[in-house]
């Protein structure tokens, strides 16, 4: 049974089951996993391990230090298996601490991206960004678009027509890597040109945020979708002269990504 004698909870998950009934979701602190767990508000704590749940630890730094009254939050989704309900799988990271704030800053943007999640299942930044590339008939049907979930890392791929008969690709992410973030916690999207061969070229050809700062999802979605829109049509030159040069682990020069921009864009973001 869920602890609810309030001298057996830590202030860290004090601060975030505080922050959770606040975005309106089911929460309690287990004493024996020392954890919090954050599941839908019609689910009775008894059966919150029955189905989808958040588990939420924490790393804080103590009160004495001089940095004290600090917090990291961690929120991962588990799942029991089918058929067997006693094994549990885990899910994708759905939210995690960039800077350690105050406890208060930090459990508020847990709960916020927790309540997000169980109360918007599968609605995340990259949704939204997803949704944004739409608007220009830039999507998986028309064969413009690639989609990779990963273990540690996500990411979008837009192939990209060179000069030529080459095709590169534009890769699409936060700076984590990551796209089942909440909108919520979003800091901003970066956009990576690779090369026919997969290698990077030069530095991101866009790169918002600074990857603390939550930054508004939705316009920070649009102005990405944006740039990959006039990548895909405006022609893209290719001449750098990296690979025929006669040396071990070639790399593109850092001034590559200067010969690889439309040639109607600006100046970088």
């Amino acid at each position: 049974m869920p602890s609810t004698s309030t001298t057996s909870v830590p202030p860290s998950a004090t601060a975030i089951i505080t922050a959770l009934h606040t975005a309106g979701v089911a929460t309690h602190f287990d004493s024996e996993e020392e954890c919090v767990f954050a599941y839908p508000s019609h689910v009775p704590p008894d059966r919150a391990l029955d189905g989808p749940h958040i588990l939420i630890d924490w790393h804080t730094v103590a009160p004495s230090r001089p940095s004290g009254d600090r917090g990291l939050y961690t929120a991962t989704l588990w799942y029991p298996e089918e058929g067997d309900p006693d094994t549990f799988q885990v899910g994708p990271r759905i939210f995690q601490s960039s800077a350690g704030g105050t406890l208060a800053e930090e459990s508020a943007r847990c709960g916020r991206a927790v309540g997000e999640w169980l109360n918007r299942p599968g609605h995340t930044a990259g949704t939204v960004l997803l949704a944004a590339l739409a608007e220009y008939g830039i999507d998986i049907e028309s064969g413009l678009l690639t989609v990779a979930y990963g273990t540690h890392s996500d990411g979008l791929g837009v192939p990209i027509a060179f000069t030529g008969w080459a095709h590169g690709r534009l890769t699409l992410a936060d700076r984590a890597g990551s796209l089942r973030h909440m909108p919520s916690t979003h800091t901003g999207w970066s956009i990576i040109l690779h090369d026919e061969h997969g290698e990077p070229v030069g530095g991101p050809v866009h790169i918002t945020g600074d990857g603390t700062t939550v930054v508004d999802c939705v316009a920070d979605s649009a102005e990405a979708a944006a740039v990959v829109a006039e990548w895909l049509t405006t022609p893209v030159s290719r001449h750098c002269d990296c690979y025929s040069q006669d040396r071990h682990g070639q790399r593109h020069d850092a001034e590559c990504h200067r010969y690889a921009r439309p040639s109607t864009a600006g100046s970088s973001t």
